[in-house]
């Protein structure tokens, strides 16, 4: 009588992104799987690379088979101390298994692995199982929504007041470029910076921009006035869908309505390139760029996000909206543009 089968126990360790078949591995299993581009072994190398927070994550397996991946960054922060991210710099993310049990098994690796590493914050940009984790659902929302078949149809689609914002920003003496030249990435990275400080925002890195357009599937799409260039969005194209990631304009944009035929432009930009969505990103829920997305018939889908601390560890706190950071978002309000931006990037790539 043959021995009854005893199926292969499921396994978890630390992935090995830096070898390129184990990257093309797990590449494989987030396309097989429904996977965000924040799941993609080349998004947290991009991080690594343009931040210098280390890439990381977990592995479960079942012999030959991945079963289960959760991208990981180390963050190490001398402002925010340090945490592990899922994913790193990104909006999304989280565990990516076929079943229950994987999920549970990679949470619990994660605590284990954030122990051992110091890091006493986890923080998914997706849903957790497991015990003591904290799940919100009511924090941010994404926006989501298909591209219409043609040009008229695209702006048809826009509600009928934020359409005439549209028409007034196409009635404008406004040009649109895109692209990836170097000139595009110094008009994106002067205006987003200039963005990011009046909101009190720390800038990113620019070599976070320079390794993600390298890596990935991403360009920049400007709009110039006489010239000038007044509103610039660095754009993320994934499995049919554009999200426009890290956008801004100066103050002569609002009154040019450039952000409006900046993001209308992006649209049909997309869909020349054969996307078929429009992935606005997420919002804070009932922040005013939540209702700017909403005035574009966007409907918002609440997202999940999860949590850990360590025992004995107060909980992290790197939140803009957080009431201990308004004196110092006031302040860096009324840094000047330059000091700002030689500052920004220390304390933006510690903020994960």
């Amino acid at each position: 009588m043959n021995a009854p089968f005893a199926p292969t126990r499921e396994t978890f360790r630390i992935a090995e992104l830096h070898q390129p078949d184990e990257a093309a591995r797990i590449e494989g299993f987030v396309a097989a799987n429904g996977g965000t581009v924040f799941h993609r072994p080349a998004w947290l190398l991009a991080v690594e690379r343009g931040t210098g927070q280390r890439a990381t994550g977990l592995l479960a397996e079942r012999g030959a088979e991945v079963t289960g991946w959760l991208p990981l960054t180390e963050m190490h922060s001398p402002v925010f101390g340090r945490m592990l991210a899922s994913s790193g710099f990104a909006v999304e993310g989280g565990v990516l298994a076929q079943d229950a049990a994987t999920t549970r098994g990679l949470c619990r690796a994660a605590q284990e692995l954030a122990l051992r590493l110091s890091c006493p914050t986890i923080e998914l940009r997706g849903p957790a199982a497991g015990e003591g984790w904290a799940v919100r659902t009511d924090s941010h929302c994404g926006f989501v929504q298909p591209l219409a078949a043609d040009v008229e149809a695209q702006l048809l689609a826009v509600p009928r007041k934020q359409r005439a914002e549209v028409r007034k920003g196409l009635a404008a003496e406004l040009e649109v470029a895109t692209g990836t030249a170097p000139e595009d990435r110094a008009a994106h990275y002067a205006i987003y910076a200039t963005s990011v400080r009046n909101l009190g925002t720390p800038v990113f890195p620019r070599s976070l921009f320079d390794a993600v357009l390298d890596t990935l599937e991403a360009d920049i799409l400007t709009v110039c006035h006489r010239g000038e260039p007044v509103a610039s969005v660095l754009s993320l194209y994934h499995e049919g869908a554009v999200m426009p990631y890290w956008g801004g304009g100066t103050h002569a944009a609002r009154a040019l309505r450039a952000n409006d035929r900046m993001y209308y432009e992006l649209m049909l930009h997309a869909r020349r390139r054969g996307c078929d969505r429009f992935d606005f990103g997420r919002s804070k829920a009932g922040s005013g760029a939540a209702a700017f997305k909403k005035n574009w018939g966007f409907e918002a889908q609440p997202l999940s996000y999860a949590s850990w601390t360590a025992p004995g560890h107060e909980a992290r706190d790197a939140d803009p909206t957080s009431e201990r950071h308004q004196s110092r978002i006031a302040l860096w309000k009324r840094l000047p543009l330059p000091l700002a931006n030689r500052l920004g990037p220390l304390i933006a790539r510690g903020l994960g």
